[in-house]
């Protein structure tokens, strides 16, 4: 029995995965899902997935979950500033565990992005690259499912503002992810390599204005600026800084090429389709 084991496992992507996992064949039993909080944990145990509570922080949890796995779906921590050293943790763990395959969600482009989530994934990329383990390494453009609060925003004040040009986002949805790491945690065809996943379908901010109309029914308006504009908007609706800085850093690196596109690679992997953002947006709103 081959067990795959898999943190986030509690997660938005980890729990599509596990479906896919199991609509994939792989058995219940031969999973096990890790998370942080054991009542989260529970809902997999009750569908009869082995389970284990794991901390980033706690080598003692890791090397305890990673006993007698042999592939491990590494989904990527969620604590910017400090998933370097976390990741570096289950690494240690998996070596010492003997783990045989790890499969890490990493960042689009991570090697050279300007995307502020980069750098953490680059030294991760760059820690399993020192490691005996095999490293399939799984670069995930972003989720649709990122831009269900700013249709909401965007809805609500009738206009969308960007200072990201022409630069274009090939978003596609978690549950086309999470297809494909159980493609990738089931054959050997992608073994130890590094895939560029995306959608078939980049948009630009623009597009998104467009689509928003297009779902909502209502008006929208698009006003392309300068940085220092968007800032000014921003300000006027009374965005904390934080907020300002990621909204900032996200228009600046899209318009650098952090998430250009189109991909097939994705769709190739999951034998189908990606999911457009308008397609996510509809199923959402009317969900």
């Amino acid at each position: 029995m081959t067990t795959i084991g898999m943190t986030g496992a509690t997660g938005q992507l980890g729990a599509l995965t596990v479906v896919a996992l199991m609509n994939r064949g792989v058995q219940p039993g031969d999973i096990r899902g890790m998370g942080r909080h054991e009542g989260k944990l529970q809902a997999l145990a009750d569908v009869g997935l082995q389970t284990a509570v794991v901390d980033y922080n706690d080598s003692a949890t890791l090397d305890a979950a990673l006993d007698g796995v042999e592939t491990l779906i590494f989904i990527s921590g969620s604590e910017m500033g400090q998933r370097e050293q976390q990741h570096a943790n289950v690494i240690d763990a998996a070596e010492k565990a003997g783990v045989k395959e790890i499969i890490y969600t990493s960042a689009t482009r991570a090697d050279n992005s300007p995307l502020f989530v980069a750098p953490e994934h680059k030294a991760t990329e760059e820690r399993l690259a020192a490691s005996p383990i095999t490293a399939t390494i799984a670069r995930n453009n972003w989720y649709n499912e990122n831009y269900l609060d700013a249709y909401q925003l965007v809805v609500a004040r009738g206009a969308h503002f960007a200072h990201s040009g022409d630069g274009t986002i090939a978003s596609a949805s978690r549950k086309d992810y999470a297809e494909a790491l159980a493609v990738l945690a089931t054959t050997d065809e992608h073994r130890g390599e590094t895939l560029e996943l995306g959608g078939q379908t980049a948009w630009t901010a623009l597009e998104f204005a467009q689509t928003v109309a297009d779902v909502s029914g209502q008006q929208i308006e698009f006003l392309e600026s300068d940085e220092d504009g968007h800032r000014a908007k921003l300000e006027a609706e009374g965005v904390d800084e934080g907020t300002m800085g990621f909204l900032l850093g996200m228009d600046t690196a899209v318009a650098q090429g952090g998430l250009d596109g189109p991909s097939e690679t994705l769709s190739q992997l999951i034998g189908h389709d990606t999911t457009t953002l308008e397609q996510t947006l509809r199923e959402e709103i009317a969900g």
